[in-house]
């Protein structure tokens, strides 16, 4: 089955950067958007950031400036570069991604998540 992956969380103090991975594995034909979300507790899941399989991407505005994603097709693989960091950044992020399988055409999927917390 499809599994993704995500590394890289961890604590970081304000204005600190932190870079997240996401490994896609499994019976996958190809990828097309993936995704970063960011969710805290008693609040909605929130899109972080975008990034289509031709590499156009989009931006939450609070982030815009700060994160950068990006994706090496190769390695099924979508990165989150977060600079400046923010205590408002403190989250649980998650991979997100639309994929076809073998035997599935676009299906959704999501990573188990990663704690990033930043705090001095």
């Amino acid at each position: 089955q499809v599994r993704l992956v995500e590394s890289g969380g961890g604590l970081v103090q304000p204005g600190g950067s932190l870079r997240l991975s996401c490994a896609a594995s499994g019976r996958i034909s190809s990828i097309n958007a993936m995704a970063w979300y960011r969710q805290t507790p008693g609040n909605q899941r929130e899109l972080v950031a975008i990034i289509t399989s031709r590499g156009s991407t989009n931006y939450a505005d609070s982030v815009k400036g700060r994160f950068t994603i990006s994706r090496d097709n190769a390695k099924n693989t979508v990165y989150l570069q977060m600079n400046s960091l923010k205590p408002e950044d403190t989250a649980v992020y998650y991979c997100n991604a639309d994929i076809n399988t073998y035997y599935n055409p676009n299906l959704n999927y999501w990573g188990q998540g990663t704690q990033v917390t930043v705090s001095s």
